[in-house]
């Protein structure tokens, strides 16, 4: 049919409610869509991944912090030592043996405490932080684009079911005319191919219903795809709420964009992770400071001379630095590499704002668009309705022609899918907006 391939090809692909014609099923979902988010939000892999992405990223901001403690080891060993010969007379003549203790035990305990070192420390666990904030935005932003998702499925549903209903009623008013033009036929009042051309146009509808059914479940086993339902499960949206947000101006939904945009704040820890890897490198070039000790048990006593066959003790403490000297040397062309890539993240996070400035104005005025859409449409379906009682009115007093009626009742059907599905753009537009400034 003429008129619903033209309305899909400019309103987009149709879905929405159950193909039962009757009551609904025992097994038919009601669900709002606040629902269908939380749903999606359970049975979506990708946030689940997120989420465990953000678990492992704070185990390993606490794993770093223990890095601030010593670290300490405890240490032993049994060891057996033979006979010193002496070869007193060279080494080709036979030695004599000296005795000595022949088992040896060792056992202990060291701790380094690390105090200084170009703060690596510090710097590596804000490394980690920054990481997590990462990986918990990106979480958020998994969030959001599945409440996109689904919204749009669930849009397309509610959208498919007003069509239904459209072309359901549509074919109930052509039947009544399609009787009323039969009588006329039979009192001899308008000719055989009158009656003929409404049972051609009824038919078409019958076939269009038909695609439309199949519409519907199409587009229901991909809602229940993302909601995690069984194919076969019927599920019913709630009716459109038809409630437009047209009084946030574009400067505030790019407050927004910049306050709460997902892209926009994973760009800046990037240049944040940047910067803290300049200072790491940068640190290379840093003493390095610490505090040991060690305190061990072991037989025999060989520490001191005479040496004796007793358990004795020692314990050391004291501080150690270093410097390595080739960093001098080698660190000068990693600095010049790290203050490069902070450089190429600083003008990467301005493109990131550039491009959330554009998304946020295309979304916009295409969201602006919609709402207007909605004004013409609603004009189009009264004057559709006004032509189509004039020329129903002309037909039957046999003034105008019976291809003029089909047109009248073409346009007015067409002119009611354009209205619903401006509507349900509208709204998609407005959740669009809402993801792409973050506070979906």
């Amino acid at each position: 049919m003429k008129i619903y391939v033209t309305g899909l090809l400019m309103l987009g692909a149709s879905c929405f409610i159950s193909a039962q014609t009757g009551s609904p099923r025992n097994d038919t979902i009601r669900i709002s869509l606040k629902d269908a988010w939380q749903r999606a939000e359970e049975n979506s892999r990708h946030i689940k991944i997120n989420t465990i992405s953000v678990d492992i990223a704070e185990a390993e901001v606490k794993d770093t912090k223990r890095e601030r403690l010593p670290e300490i080891q405890v240490k032993g060993s049994v060891e057996k030592a033979s006979n010193i010969p002496i070869y007193e007379s060279g080494i080709f003549s036979k030695p004599s043996q000296h005795e000595v203790i022949h088992t040896l035990y060792r056992m202990g305990a060291d701790f380094y405490l690390n105090i200084y070192n170009g703060n690596k420390l510090n710097l590596k666990i804000k490394e980690n932080q920054t990481l997590q904030k990462v990986k918990e935005i990106k979480k958020e932003q998994a969030v959001s684009d599945i409440h996109y998702k689904t919204a749009t499925l669930y849009l397309e549903l509610q959208k498919t079911f007003i069509f239904r209903d459209l072309i359901k009623q549509d074919i109930k008013d052509q039947e009544v005319q399609l009787k009323e033009i039969k009588s006329l036929y039979k009192n001899g009042v308008v000719l055989k191919s009158d009656v003929l051309r409404i049972e051609l146009e009824l038919s078409k509808r019958k076939m269009t219903l038909i695609t439309i059914e199949n519409d519907i479940l199409i587009a229901m086993q991909k809602l229940n795809i993302i909601l995690g339902v069984p194919d076969e499960q019927v599920v019913i949206p709630e009716s459109p709420a038809n409630q437009w947000d047209a009084n946030t101006t574009y400067a505030e939904y790019l407050k927004l964009a910049l306050e709460h945009s997902f892209d926009y704040h994973v760009s800046e820890e990037q240049t944040e992770l940047s910067k803290i890897k300049l200072k790491q490198v940068k640190a290379n070039v840093s003493p390095k400071i610490g505090m040991y000790g060690e305190f061990y048990y072991a037989n025999p006593q060989i520490f001191l001379y005479p040496y004796n066959p007793y358990w004795y003790s020692l314990g050391i403490v004291g501080l150690k630095a270093s410097f390595s000297i080739s960093s001098l040397y080698h660190n000068t062309h990693k600095v010049k590499a790290a203050k490069l890539e902070f450089e190429k993240e600083e003008e990467a996070h301005k493109d990131t704002e550039d491009r959330v400035r554009q998304q946020v104005k295309e979304a916009y005025l295409r969201y602006q668009e919609a709402l207007e859409q909605i004004k013409v449409a609603e004009t189009n379906v009264a004057q559709a309705k006004e032509n189509a009682r004039i020329i129903k009115n002309t037909y039957f007093n046999q003034t105008s022609l019976i291809t003029e009626l089909l047109d009248a009742d073409i346009q007015l059907l067409q002119t009611k899918f354009e209205l619903e599905a401006a509507k349900i753009m509208a709204q998609n537009n407005y959740y669009l907006l809402q993801n792409i400034t973050g506070v979906l």
